[in-house]
């Protein structure tokens, strides 16, 4: 019962983060500009006071066109008022967020009370600005430091707080290390590359993502596995394009963020395999 709950409330945040992706990043075309109607249009784009509204045509949306999912289907797609496609990116965002709620249920390797429910808690939150971030990503190659410094200050929060509710606060160099090594590394990547091998957005993400895999060899794991979800994706494009594929510019911040995924569910498990196979 508790799963499903879970997956209908994926529903209802998937549409809130997909609109909320799309009023983001249209603040951010706004920035720099002044006058009545850039300011009008600023409180029509805010994500606390601004009403639903269509992508295209600006339409203020009704109720019955704002039931997430269903709404999308009824209308086979399109606007209601301009008739206008509506990307398929939102059904899928809705369905995505549900998935990763169901699945984060499903797979998480603490308790569901005490420090183990904190935890949950603001890992679902964690799961809704992963997706966020990955869909900005995805369209404009991008993480903005609107959403990354939030993550980066509540993971560090969690990281004090289920210290001090431990009491292992001797313990609290596990996740800071894990913090510094992947954020290190990708600094130096930055700044070797010049930013050609690594986005500024990504360096600024490493810190939030040490801190969620809490140990120096999950912060490998996860930079092991986004290399890995990254080649598999690349290759194909590779072999389709040619040499052209290589000048492609292809987002790394979805696969930190899938990774980061996998470790906090699956990490103790994977590791614990692969220290067993090597005693094997």
């Amino acid at each position: 019962m508790i799963i499903l709950l879970l997956g209908l409330l994926g529903i209802v945040f998937g549409s809130f983060v997909n609109a909320s992706v799309w009023r983001l990043h249209e603040q951010a075309a706004l920035e720099g500009k002044t006058g009545g109607s850039v300011s009008q249009k600023r409180r029509a784009l805010s994500i606390t006071r601004g009403r639903s509204m269509c992508e295209t045509c600006g339409h203020e949306l009704a109720v019955k066109d704002l039931v997430p999912l269903l709404s999308w289907l009824s209308l086979n797609g399109r606007c209601r008022y301009c008739r206008v496609s509506i990307s398929v990116q939102n059904p899928i965002a809705e369905l995505l967020m549900a998935v990763l709620f169901m699945i984060s249920y499903a797979a998480w390797p603490l308790t569901f009370h005490g420090v183990g429910l904190f935890q949950f808690v603001f890992w679902l939150v964690f799961v809704m600005s992963f997706v966020g971030l990955a869909l900005y990503d995805l369209q404009w190659f991008l993480l903005p430091d609107r959403v990354v410094l939030p993550v980066t200050l509540l993971a560090a929060l969690q990281t004090v707080v289920v210290t001090l509710w431990r009491g292992s606060v001797a313990q609290l160099w596990q996740p800071v290390l894990a913090a510094v090594l992947i954020f290190g590394l990708f600094w130096l990547l930055f700044q070797a590359s010049k930013g050609a091998w690594i986005g500024g957005g990504d360096v600024k993400l490493a810190a939030a993502l040490g801190l969620l895999a809490a140990t120096p060899l999950r912060a490998f794991l996860v930079i092991f596995l986004a290399s890995l979800f990254g080649t598999l994706v690349s290759l194909p494009l590779l072999t389709r394009t040619g040499k052209r594929g290589l000048k492609t510019h292809i987002p790394f911040g979805p696969y930190l963020l899938l990774a980061t995924f996998v470790v906090v569910l699956y990490g103790s498990s994977i590791t614990n395999w692969y220290q067993n196979l090597l005693v094997g």
